[in-house]
């Protein structure tokens, strides 16, 4: 019979107090079970967490009925290795079947996997590399505050991983924003994979966390009664608080206990069956585990994770002329403050949420601070944290925009946007300055990776928009559509392009836009660059010489029928002031191979760090202006 949820309760009666204390003797065994079947895993921090996760799943609200709400509490389980623990005590409160998890964790096919993953109903974030669900757990927090819901979030964590800087960066952000609702837990078994604590990094985890503002709690980590008056109490006096619960590794797991080889280390014969023995168990429910996972089917995902779906109104594009040139990042700015503005409060919109870290006048977003202050969320120069924060803002509810320079927003914090892709997390990541826009600041911020970075990745949309006409719509786009998207935009002022500008004109993600005709060849510009391009089948026509020029402004997704009419002309080149061996040039040039095109292809791009100058010198040095790009085609075609 599965636990029952005791949402809240601060004290426990004996009847309550026994089942808890029944239940952690059983996932001790069924958590060691998972381990041995699989023999790999962490059966030592599974068995020290182990009355953590089962209070904190007790006292949450949240159930198998709710775990697929929005508005609810949440669980992250940061160490995300102590997996076994976790299922287990899933396990006993009904989220799980025992049948479905003994035998196949960590096997091939299965959802019950080495590390925590969403599919299964009671894990909100999956958890990889450590320092992650802190942020996941602010992230968590803002969404319900701007959602007005009133749901807690618990984060549990082990204590090695405290020296992580994102932690320490979340830390800050959730006492700046006032996240009362914050609950962290700490496994303080002072044990990890290599050795103790203190011998590996020495951190005074208590006086990091006070100094940072959090109330600190100290407790016994294996009492019931301690933790859920702990939890209960947690946040009365308005500030995050955190329980550094004391712990003992593989806490009654016999010659395992305190002990760091058991960390991550399948225990094997004869300690499987004497811990068991003396939990009550019988061992040969491992013979059982064992015979299914070798003659049964490992079973299918519980739950289906898909990114949520705003409801918001998108409005209406501004037009944009040459009369008074802009820049993409303007127009990015102005839209999403439009947008805004529409939805602010609005009964029955999705909140909008837009993350700053200290570039509010250079990534454009101050509009919308001021029509929309109580949703614009200043984290500071703290990017690895509000890479996940947005990520999982996202997933629990917003739309959730992060407008930051491209070497920050993808190039640092890459991990944290590979794991909102693996969470299908649906924020909206914008980078401003890419390519070699950023011109004098030099080398170290030129982003001139950020599609290979997000082509890396397998469900990211990248869009690199031409001028402000086309920013303008594909910011609605991005805005309204469901999963990551990132918007990739420079400071320069640029022309509008007329196409783009017309109300007939609607954003199409993956469309290749044919400007300009041409029977002797094919040019494919990367977003600004089109502007360019133009200019040099101007220059080309003079010549002799007409081509057909696309404005490429989703670089991931191909346009097939405008590859395979480009291809007929013969020859084709490609522009982008980006690493010129990943990006768009590459990837057109492996589906022409793949489909057997028969075209020529040769790619433009940038081919080593660039020096600090304006951008235009930049792009003139790397045949990227207008008189390099049609010289390079007049080469190419001899």
């Amino acid at each position: 019979m599965a636990l029952k949820n005791l949402h809240g309760k601060a004290t426990l009666t004996d009847d309550e107090l026994n089942a808890l204390k029944a239940s952690a003797k059983q996932a001790r065994i069924n958590s060691l079970t998972m381990v041995q079947a699989a023999n790999s895993g962490h059966p030592g921090g599974a068995f020290s967490s182990m009355e953590m996760f089962l209070s904190v799943y007790g006292f949450a609200n949240l159930t198998p009925a709710n775990a697929s709400e929005i508005d609810r509490d949440y669980v992250i389980i940061s160490h995300g290795h102590t997996s076994a623990g976790v299922y287990a005590a899933l396990i006993e409160y009904g989220f799980i079947p025992a049948e479905d998890a003994l035998p196949n964790f960590r096997r091939f096919g299965s959802t019950i996997q080495g590390h925590i993953v969403r599919e299964v109903p009671g894990i909100d974030w999956d958890t990889g590399n450590l320092g992650q669900g802190l942020s996941a757990g602010v992230g968590f927090a803002l969404a319900q505050r701007a959602r007005n819901h009133d749901g807690k979030v618990f984060v549990l964590m082990g204590d090695g991983g405290q020296t992580k800087g994102q932690i320490a960066e979340a830390r800050r952000i959730a006492v700046s924003q006032k996240l009362n609702n914050v609950i962290a837990l700490i496994d303080w078994n002072k044990i990890q994979l290599s050795g103790t604590v203190e011998e590996i990094m020495h951190c005074n985890i208590r006086e990091i966390w006070e100094a940072d503002g959090w109330e600190v709690v100290e407790c016994d980590g294996h009492s019931f009664p301690e933790l859920f008056k702990a939890l209960a109490n947690a946040g009365k006096n308005g500030k995050p608080t955190v329980l550094m619960c004391k712990t003992v590794m593989g806490k009654d797991g016999g010659e395992m206990a305190g002990v760091p080889t058991y960390h991550g280390k399948a225990p094997g014969e004869p300690i499987y069956s004497n811990v068991v023995k003396s939990l009550g168990g019988d061992p040969e429910i491992l013979a059982k585990a064992l015979d299914a996972r070798k003659n049964t089917p490992a079973p299918k995902p519980y739950r289906e994770i898909t990114p949520f779906e705003a409801e918001i109104e998108t409005g209406t594009p501004i037009v944009y002329t040459n009369e008074k040139k802009s820049d993409n990042r303007g127009a990015f700015g102005k839209a999403v403050a439009d947008v805004g503005k529409l939805n602010y409060k609005v009964a029955g919109k999705t909140p909008i949420l837009v993350f700053d870290c200290d570039l509010s006048p250079s990534v454009m977003t101050g509009e919308f601070k001021k029509v929309c202050p109580d949703e614009f969320i200043q984290c500071g120069i703290q990017e690895h944290a509000v890479a996940t924060i947005s990520g999982a803002a996202a997933a629990a509810g917003t739309v959730s925009v992060w407008a930051e320079f491209g070497v920050f927003g993808i190039d640092e914090a890459y991990n944290q946007q590979r794991l909102n892709d693996i969470n299908k997390a649906g924020n909206k990541l914008v980078l401003t300055h890419v390519g070699l826009d950023v011109g004098e600041d030099g080398e170290t911020h030129q982003c001139i990776d950020y599609v290979g970075q997000a082509r890396n990745m397998f469900g990211w949309k990248l869009l690199v928009p031409a001028d402000p006409n086309q920013t303008d719509k594909a910011t609605r786009y991005m805005l309204k559509t469901p999963g990551c998207v990132c918007l990739a935009v420079g400071r320069s002022k640029v022309d509008s392009i007329p196409e783009f500008a017309s109300p007939d004109y609607k954003f199409e993600y993956g469309k290749a836009v044919k400007l300009r005709d041409g029977k002797d060849g094919a040019i494919f510009a990367l977003g600004y660059l089109t502007q360019i391009a133009l200019k040099s089948a101007e220059e080309l026509a003079k010549q002799g010489v007409n081509v057909s020029v696309y404005c490429v402004s989703s670089p991931l997704e191909i346009d097939e029928a405008a590859l395979k009419e480009a291809c007929a002309t013969g020859y084709i080149l490609t522009v982008e002031d980006h690493h010129v061996n990943t990006g768009m040039g590459a990837i057109l040039g492996l589906e022409i191979a793949r489909r057997n095109l028969g075209a020529k292809i040769k790619n433009l791009g940038v081919e080593k760090y660039g020096l600090s100058g304006v951008s235009s010198e930049l792009r003139k040095a790397f045949g990227l202006d207008s008189e390099g790009i049609a010289k390079s085609f007049i080469e190419f075609r001899k």
